[in-house]
């Protein structure tokens, strides 16, 4: 039957900047193989899948052009802003059951911003295959990685981070899921950009689930009570970041750029 779907851009209050995201709202769940197929139409970093599980609680899921995701920020973020601006829930909190757990989002009154409320996820320091210093192109400060596939590289200034321009045919295969290239920022706290070509993602525009990593690298050595986070991509995108714990609380704005109906 036909499924309403849904066009975001997540972590920006302006239209054609932040990332896009798909959003489909499904009246129960479907198989893995359609969910897949349709993200890979939408052609978007993410297409997120909801089915309502009662008020204010959802099943969520997400699929990349060529892969399902375990967890994703702005399209858990647009998710949210379509479930409420399209009056399809008056739950100011919504609960998300997803592969990554539950994951809530909150209206904030100020400024139309949402809240996240994501696990906090850990880089330990560490050395890196050097293929894939070399296939970024940068010189590392420190070198990290999770133990879910999250690779991070610091270097030493916003500009190094703006200017890399890493081979992407390279870094796909030797990369399990994604690599952060971050720096102090020029006019945010800090700055970052996020290369997946091994998810199907050459450059992610604005990545919720990077912060997650990017809030225990920094918050000690920014010591803010808010970290503002600029992710540096061509369509840039702005998101406020407080560690609190074991979780990581990403706030921005989004906007819906178009809608429309899935026959198939």
């Amino acid at each position: 039957m036909p499924t309403p779907i849904y066009q975001v851009d997540a972590f920006t209050s302006a239209p054609f900047a932040g990332n896009p995201a798909g959003v489909a709202l499904l009246d129960e769940p479907a198989a893995d193989a359609w969910m897949q197929s349709v993200a890979a139409e939408m052609n978007l970093a993410e297409t997120a899948f909801l089915v309502r599980a009662g008020e204010g609680r959802y099943g969520l899921r997400w699929f990349s052009p060529t892969v399902e995701i375990p967890l994703c920020g702005h399209a858990t973020l647009a998710s949210a802003h379509v479930l409420w601006t399209e009056g399809r829930d008056s739950s100011d909190v919504l609960a998300f059951d997803t592969m990554s757990g539950e994951l809530r989002a909150r209206r904030l009154a100020a400024d139309g911003l949402i809240e996240l409320d994501f696990p906090a996820n850990v880089a330990v320091d560490g050395p890196l295959d050097a293929a894939v210093i070399a296939a970024l192109g940068v010189t590392p400060v420190r070198t990290a990685a999770t133990d879910n596939g999250w690779l991070l590289v610091e270097v030493a200034s916003a500009a190094e981070v703006r200017s890399c321009t890493p081979d992407l045919v390279a870094l796909g295969p030797i990369t399990e899921h994604a690599v952060i290239v971050t720096a102090p920022g020029d006019d945010a706290d800090i700055v970052s950009r996020v290369f997946a070509p091994a998810s199907g993602i050459p450059e992610d525009p604005v990545t919720g689930s990077a912060h997650c990593v990017l809030a225990t690298w920094w918050w000690d050595r920014v010591g803010r009570a808010v970290l503002d986070a600029e992710q540096a991509s061509a369509r840039g995108g702005r998101l406020l970041v407080v560690l609190d714990g074991d979780r990581v609380r990403l706030r921005g704005s989004a906007v819906t750029t178009l809608a429309g109906t899935l026959l198939v």
